[in-house]
């Protein structure tokens, strides 16, 4: 659990989303039960042993960014939450999380950051085409780094057992 990171979302999303998939988020954000049928991401595959010394898949599903209360490693409040916001303009879903995360969940939840991105209001675009959903940084470093999806895929941080090395 060393190679954990801090991992910041600050996002509004479009409001194009279904009750489906708010209920979604909010099971994945831990403030909500598990929907009968997941849609954004269906797979949480687990390798167990079976009694004959076999190897078994299961999904085992479980929210993403759900970790609540004191943080591990990376100091303060793990938390996450999915509100609705009427601006002059037009309506929003604001979300903010805050997780630490090791490595070895990258890939799941970079399928639901990739979703997020998106969804994701127009200010968080790049010109590119790129989208900043926040930042992260390796619990042992001061200074956060973007957290940025490009063509759908979360630019995740190099690392190495000892920390990690520059994006």
């Amino acid at each position: 659990m060393a190679d954990l990171f801090e991992l910041t979302l600050a996002l509004d999303l479009r409001d194009e989303l279904s009750v489906g998939e708010v209920a979604e988020l909010h099971w994945h954000l831990g403030s909500g039960p598990m929907p009968e049928k997941l849609r954004i991401v269906t797979d949480f595959p687990v390798v167990t042993e079976d009694e004959q010394g076999g190897f078994i898949i299961e999904n085992r599903p479980e929210p993403l960014l759900g970790q609540q209360g004191a943080a591990y490693k990376v100091g303060g409040v793990l938390v996450s939450v999915l509100l609705r916001r009427q601006d002059t303009k037009t309506d929003v879903w604001a979300l903010t999380s805050r997780q630490e995360i090791h490595p070895d969940d990258f890939e799941r939840t970079g399928e639901l950051l990739g979703w997020l991105a998106a969804r994701a209001g127009e200010r968080h675009k790049g010109p590119d085409g790129s989208v900043v959903l926040g930042w992260i940084r390796f619990h042992e470093e001061c200074r956060p780094h973007p957290l940025i999806v490009s063509d759908g895929t979360v630019v995740w941080p190099s690392t190495t057992p000892h920390g990690s090395l520059p994006f």
